[in-house]
């Protein structure tokens, strides 16, 4: 075996792994961290995974959990894919000692996505120091559904036993187990503030990254009706043993069908605008508080936490057609109503917001109500409380020669805080080819990471108090240094009441 091929394998307590060495950074794809999730695995904790003998190939990504998205670039899952429990390892090939890990945590609703997406390569924040580790986890109802005797929340489950790996194994590859920092957006925040919030995942990371955290949280009782309704479209009883009959294919796809009656029902409740029918349950185990509450009372305040958002959050479910349009202002008050707010909020919006049609104040309410207050609100809680915090808000708008916006909509900030500008599918979030700025932009973020996960300073001074400055703005060209959104005073003691149904 040559030099090169030997450097390639790296032994992990389960067994040998070889990756590839490209562009000076050690590429291992696929390692199990966990058992396939299913046969007497299905719906429990996971299970630690069989050891091996020899050298296992791991150049390539592992299977995708059961979900019937097909993103770009991306695989898809395919019914009889079961060793979907696998995380990746982007490391330098000449590092001189233990460096920081970065843990990237996917978003998607808590329902699609994976690891393998383009834009999630780590290649960029392993240049800059890191070792950059990602994972899959099981997703809808195999991850989050209601099951009877089961526990819930098992796709949080994953993530920890992601995290015991890494804490176990990632000195193998130039990690340092006590400097781990979690990352993620969208459901990948809402994930880190679950695990902020437990017991279960202390010591297991040091510092947090949370991007467009979702107010999005059940019930015991929300989630065991959402499964009653998913059991019904699959054809089989709401008990442990009707819902192990049906396959995950017979999940997926019964799941797919609640969601579709919930857009097409106005009478629906607010899951017609906002049809995510999985996500953390509030178990009184894992979770024994919602996260707001729990960081406000101190949970994770050894973190140190860094929270962005972006400033037009909802634009992208608009464009991607996962939500139904709200064009009347009679309209606009019933989305208000729905979602348990004051009236006068909505009148404050249209005040702030006079020459803008409907669809655009009723997609600033939303995306507000779903994402960026609560991140702020996330954030200050924790500083509130005695962690260290930093805020930052992503601000990166165009208008094109035609006279189109390019919106700085949810996700359009995750190509630029990985690096991944040109990676298949990116210029649909980023609105076209990236320019001279945009790529300053992006290398601004990614060493704001690197720092950050490295010494806890990712540039600019942390929360001084409970009023949310500083913020940072990320922009081009350059940067801005200003107070919070216009819109987020205008939710002092609001909170959406139906995300937590």
């Amino acid at each position: 075996m040559g030099a090169s091929a030997a450097r390639d394998i790296v032994a992990t307590k389960l067994g040998s792994v070889r990756g590839t060495t490209r562009d000076g950074l050690r590429v291992t794809l696929g390692i199990p961290y966990a058992a396939p999730p299913f046969g007497a695995g299905r719906f429990r904790e996971p299970l630690p995974a069989e050891p091996w003998d020899g050298v296992r190939d791991c150049t390539r990504f592992g299977p995708v959990a059961p979900q019937s998205a097909e993103l770009p670039g991306a695989p898809v899952w395919r019914p009889g894919d079961e060793d979907i429990l696998t995380l990746n390892i982007w490391s330098p090939a000449e590092a001189s000692g233990p460096l920081p890990v970065l843990f990237w945590i996917h978003g998607g609703a808590y329902t699609f996505g994976s690891s393998a997406q383009p834009d999630y390569d780590g290649s960029a924040l392993a240049r800059a120091g890191l070792v950059v580790v990602s994972c899959n986890y099981r997703l809808g109802f195999e991850g989050f559904g209601h099951v009877p005797g089961f526990p819930d929340n098992r796709g949080l489950l994953d993530q920890i036993a992601a995290l015991e790996w890494v804490r176990d194994n990632i000195t193998a590859f130039g990690g340092d187990p006590d400097r781990v920092t979690v990352a993620g957006q969208s459901a990948g925040a809402g994930s880190i503030a679950c695990l902020m919030s437990g017991a279960r995942a202390d010591g297991l990371f040091r510092r947090a990254v949370a991007h467009s955290v979702p107010d999005a949280y059940f019930p015991p009782d929300f989630a065991a009706g959402l499964a009653r309704k998913v059991a019904e479209a699959a054809g089989v009883e709401p008990t442990a043993e009707g819902l192990l009959s049906a396959s995950p294919q017979a999940l997926v796809e019964a799941s797919d069908r609640v969601v579709s009656q919930y857009a097409g029902d106005p009478d629906s409740g607010p899951l017609h605008y906002d049809t995510v029918i999985y996500g953390p349950v509030l178990d009184g185990t894992l979770l024994t508080a919602d996260p707001l509450d729990a960081l406000s009372a101190g949970a994770g305040r050894d973190v140190d936490l860094l929270v962005c958002h972006t400033t037009e959050e909802y634009w992208l479910m608009r464009q991607v057609g996962s939500m139904p349009p709200v064009t009347t202002e009679d309209g606009l008050a019933r989305f208000a109503a729905e979602y348990g707010l004051p009236g006068d909020l909505v009148e404050r919006y249209r005040t702030l917001l006079p020459e803008e049609p409907v669809l655009d104040v009723y997609l600033a309410l939303a995306g507000d109500a779903l994402f960026a207050t609560h991140s702020v609100r996330l954030a200050q809680a924790h500083a509130r409380a005695g962690g260290r915090t930093h805020l930052s808000r992503f601000d990166r708008r165009r208008t094109r020669p035609d006279g189109t916006r390019v919106r700085a909509w949810h996700a359009a900030d995750v190509p630029f805080a990985l690096g991944t500008l040109d990676a298949v599918g990116v210029d649909f979030l980023t609105g076209g080819p990236a320019d001279a700025d945009d790529r300053d932009l992006s290398r601004r973020m990614v060493r704001a990471w690197s720092g950050f996960a490295t010494a806890g300073d990712p540039g600019w001074p942390a929360l001084d108090g409970p009023s949310g400055t500083p913020v940072h703005v990320w922009a081009v060209p350059g940067d801005r240094g200003e107070g919070p959104a216009a819109t987020h005073g205008l939710w002092r003691d609001v909170r959406a009441a139906a995300l937590r149904l």
